[in-house]
């Protein structure tokens, strides 16, 4: 299964650990990125908004929209 990440969520138990079942082999090696979940909605929607921009950025569509 090359590059596909698999993404879950969890809750931390009370000795710190953190358990997922996960579709691989036994024996699999795997890189294991911890992030805490932000509970600041407001961010995160200011967050999207700023980083999908990009959608907007299109001479193509500059060109017709500048000419009508």
């Amino acid at each position: 299964m090359p590059n596909k990440a698999l993404r879950y969520e969890a809750e931390v138990l009370n000795d710190g650990r953190v358990e997922v079942c996960v579709p691989l082999p036994v024996g699999s090696h795997v890189t294991v990125l911890v992030m805490p979940e932000h509970t600041d909605d407001a961010a995160d929607l200011a967050h999207a908004a700023q980083t999908s921009l990009d959608f907007w950025d299109n001479p193509l569509d500059d060109e017709d929209w500048n000419d009508a």
